[in-house]
C-alpha cells in the first residue's frame, strides 16, 4: 500500500516542537560543512582533540541531537555504544563508539534504525593524519539522520526510532557490526534498517548527471537463512520477496507518493557489485535492512587523498555535492519511517494451503495492536502486487476463491487504524525441519 498524501501530511505536520515540514538543503549542507571541518573522522584518529577527529565528530553529533531532543521536551535519548575490535585495519584494536538517539515508541522493544557512518578516509585506509573530508562518504549519510530527527522528533510512533552515526565503516564495518549486535543482544524487534551511505551528489565520473533517482540495494536470497530455508524459499518461489526485499518495495510505493521526488530505483542485489556498507552486519542477523545510494557515483571523490592531477580533481569534497537532491533522498527516508513506525510489526509468519486445488487458504499470524491486515497477490510473472483484500483484526485466515496457488504469490501486511500499513510477508510452506 502507498501511504496516502493524507496519512503522510498528518504525520508530518508542523508542532509546536518543530515547524518544519520538509528536509532543509541548507540545513543539510550546514550539517555536511561542519562534519568537514573536523579536518579527518578517521575511526583511527584522535577520540580525545577538542577539534579534530573522530572523537570531535562524535561529541558534536551527540550535542545536536540533545539540541534537536530539547525541542519537544526531551524526546531524544542520546548514548553511546563501544567496543573494542581488532583486525587488519585496526592491528592496535580500535574502541570503536557509535551514537544513538533513540526516539521512544509506544513499543519500547520494536525498533525503526535510520544510520549513516561519521568516520571518513583518503586512499590509504590506514592513513589516519591527512585531511579526510568525507563530504558524500559519508557526512551526507550523517546530515541526513540528522535532518530526519528534526523532522520526526516531535511526532509519537508506535515503533522507536533510532538514529544512529556508526564509526569503523571503512575500517571493515564494524560500527554497524556492533549496532546489529547489540540488536540481537537487546532482544529488538527490528522492523527496519535504512543504511545511507553516499547519498548526496549527482554527477558521475563520466561526467553525466543523474537528478532522477536513487538507488535502493536489497538482499534476495537471505544472508541469514541456512540450507533447509533457502530451499523453502526456493520451493515457494520467494526469492524476490525476503524482508530486505519487500522493505525496498515499500520504499518504492513511499517514493511514488511524494510530489516532485525521486524515483526508488530498487537495485535487486545487497549492494553495489562487489562491494558492502553497514547494513550488511544487520542481514547476516536477519533483520530487513537496506542501502540508500546515489544514482551514478564519482570514484574519483571517494577514498582518496586531495589532490589535482592531469587536471582532475580528487577528494571528497562538499562543492561536489548537490544539496537539493540530498533534500529529496531525506524526505524519502522520512516518509518510510513515518510510514513502518506508524504501521504495526509484519506478521512473523503466512502460509499458504490449496495444492491440488483451485481455492487458496491463507493463515497468518497475528500481530499485536493490528486493526487488520491485508492480504495481497499477483500472478507469478509479475514483481508487484496487484490485487488485495483487507481482512478485520480478528482474524487470521483467509479463503481466496479462484485463485490458483501454483500461479500465484501472495503475501500479508499488517494495517494501523490511520491505514499505514507494514512490509509484506511472503507466504509459501513452512520451513522443512533441520536434519
Amino acid at each position: 500500500m502507498r501511504l496516502s498524501s493524507m496519512v503522510l501530511a498528518a504525520l508530518l505536520l508542523p508542532t509546536a516542537a518543530s515547524a518544519q515540514t520538509a528536509p532543509d538543503p541548507a540545513r543539510l549542507k550546514a550539517d555536511v560543512a561542519k562534519l568537514v571541518s573536523f579536518g579527518t573522522r578517521h575511526t583511527l584518529s584522535d577520540p580525545d582533540h577538542p577539534t579534530r577527529g573522530i572523537g570531535a565528530a562524535r561529541r558534536w553529533y551527540a550535542d545536536e541531537m540533545k539540541r534537536i531532543g530539547a525541542r519537544c521536551g526531551d524526546c531524544l535519548q542520546v548514548s553511546n555504544i563501544e567496543r573494542v575490535f581488532t583486525n587488519d585495519r585496526a592491528p592496535k584494536g580500535v574502541n570503536v563508539v557509535d551514537v544513538l538517539a533513540v526516539q521512544p515508541g509506544r513499543d519500547l522493544n520494536r525498533v525503526v534504525i535510520v544510520q549513516g557512518h561519521i568516520d571518513s578516509r583518503v586512499t590509504d585506509v590506514m592513513n589516519f593524519t591527512s585531511d579526510a573530508p568525507g563530504a558524500n562518504d559519508d557526512a551526507s549519510g550523517v546530515a541526513l539522520v540528522l535532518e530526519a530527527a528534526r523532522l520526526l522528533s516531535g511526532k509519537k510512533f508506535d515503533a522507536t526510532i533510532i538514529y544512529a552515526a556508526l564509526s569503523g565503516e571503512e575500517q571493515g564495518l564494524l560500527g554497524g557490526t556492533l549496532l546489529a549486535e547489540t540488536a540481537k543482544e537487546r532482544g529488538w524487534t527490528v522492523t527496519a534498517v535504512l543504511n545511507n551511505d553516499i547519498v548526496g551528489n549527482t554527477v558521475g565520473q563520466s561526467g553525466a548527471r543523474v537528478t532522477d533517482r536513487v538507488r535502493v540495494f536489497s538482499e534476495g536470497i537471505r544472508a541469514s537463512e541456512g540450507v533447509p530455508d533457502q530451499l523453502t524459499r526456493r520451493g515457494n518461489g520467494g526469492e524476490d520477496d525476503g524482508p530486505s526485499r519487500a522493505l525496498a518495495k515499500a520504499i518504492d510505493q513511499v517514493a511514488q507518493g511524494i510530489p516532485g521526488g525521486l524515483d526508488a530505483f530498487i537495485d535487486r542485489r545487497p549492494d553495489r557489485f562487489g562491494r558492502g556498507g553497514d547494513h550488511e552486519p544487520f542481514l547476516k542477523l536477519g533483520y530487513p535492512a537496506v542501502r540508500f545510494s546515489v544514482a551514478i557515483e564519482n570514484y574519483n571523490q571517494q577514498h582518496q587523498d586531495l589532490r589535482t592531477a592531469e587536471g582532475v580533481e580528487y577528494g571528497d569534497t562538499i562543492d561536489k555535492m548537490d544539496f537539493p537532491y540530498l533534500a529529496k533522498v531525506t524526505a524519502i527516508n522520512v516518509a518510510t519511517i513515518a510510514r513502518l513506525a506508524t504501521a504495526p510489526a509484519a506478521p512473523e509468519q503466512v502460509l499458504l494451503r490449496g495444492a491440488l486445488g483451485s481455492d487458496t487458504t491463507v493463515s497468518w499470524t497475528a500481530v499485536p495492536g493490528a486493526s487488520g491486515y491485508r492480504v495481497h497477490w499477483r500472478r507469478n510473472d509479475k514483481q508487484d502486487w496487484t490485487d488485495h483484500r483487507d481482512i478485520p483484526a480478528g482474524a487470521t485466515e483467509t479463503l481466496l476463491k479462484d485463485v490458483i496457488v501454483d500461479d500465484t504469490f501472495i503475501g500479508v501486511s499488517a494495517l494501523s487504524s490511520t491505514g499505514a500499513d507494514s512490509i509484506v510477508t511472503f507466504g509459501g510452506r513452512a520451513p522443512r525441519p533441520a536434519r
